[in-house]
């Protein structure tokens, strides 16, 4: 019998979502806008509700019946239901679609993919908000119009890669998505037209900052309890070292060493390679 594999994106999700309400008070797992704003942990909260009143001013006019696909611990859902608007969550996520029916009762949770997901209902909006990206962009659209009403609307919030963007294989280019010019060739393809569109690509760029500095605290941890143990338990370090060896692979723990202690991942290298846009399709 084969060993169970860990499932490291679960432990990954409860850690960050602990963290993020313990900060902030809520479980928003999306990027932060920072104009006006330092960007330090103190305004975290503040640049997330900046960014959903962002997102919300590019709402059509109410209520409207909405499908938010991939909605994360159900926040954005709560409010939009605070709102006036009916809210389904489509979320893959057995940890997500839990904090979803917590934070968002009312709606109505459907946990599995996208591509997966089907029903007779038809909406008045889609919406990716960071969760675009995660789904074939041959898919995305064609599908979200499908289950729109005549004259619906799709609102994208997210990342896409520029045509700057260079793959970095070993630190993790920072951002992520679909090429920006495959994103703007399957709108020309398809029925809909683009009522609003706004780049916030530098607004929400600090928050790669921000995360990497908290990413060097739990390093320089890390580097201390190293250091401690090569001088007073060499033969404890040595255990752990060989029990990390035998559960990651060395290309996961370099990713792991560089992510704790590296510099490459920043907010220059983001706006270099990232395009963050939201817009607001019509179906035509």
């Amino acid at each position: 019998m084969g060993k169970e594999r860990i499932d490291t994106r679960a432990i990954g999700l409860d850690v960050g979502l602990g963290f993020v309400k313990w900060l902030t008070g809520a479980e928003n797992l999306h990027y932060g806008l920072w104009t006006g704003l330092d960007a330090v942990a103190e305004n975290t909260g503040r640049a997330q509700t900046a960014y959903t009143d962002k997102l919300f001013g590019y709402l059509p006019d109410g209520p409207l019946s909405i499908l938010d696909i991939g909605g994360g611990a159900g926040e954005t859902a709560r409010k939009l239901i605070a709102l006036g608007h009916k809210v389904e969550i489509v979320v893959p996520s057995v940890v997500l679609a839990a904090r979803c029916r917590a934070n968002a009762p009312e709606a109505q949770v459907h946990e599995m993919t996208f591509e997966a997901f089907e029903t007779d209902t038809r909406y008045d909006l889609c919406l990716f908000s960071e969760s675009f990206q995660y789904i074939p962009l041959n898919i995305a659209l064609g599908k979200a119009l499908e289950l729109l009403k005549p004259g619906g609307h799709i609102l994208i919030a997210d990342c896409f890669r520029s045509e700057d963007f260079a793959p970095d294989r070993v630190t993790r280019t920072p951002g992520g998505g679909h090429p920006i010019a495959d994103f703007r060739d399957q709108i020309a393809a398809l029925p809909v037209e683009t009522r609003k569109e706004e780049d916030i690509t530098e607004a929400v760029a600090p928050s790669i900052d921000l995360e990497q500095a908290l990413f060097h605290v739990f390093g320089d941890a890390v580097t201390r309890v190293e250091t401690e143990l090569a001088e007073k338990r060499p033969k404890s370090r040595w255990l752990l070292n060989r029990a990390l060896k035998m559960l990651m692979s060395r290309r996961r723990r370099n990713r792991l060493d560089i992510r704790l202690r590296g510099h490459e991942r920043t907010s220059a290298a983001f706006i270099k390679n990232n395009r963050y846009l939201i817009t607001l399709l019509e179906k035509l």
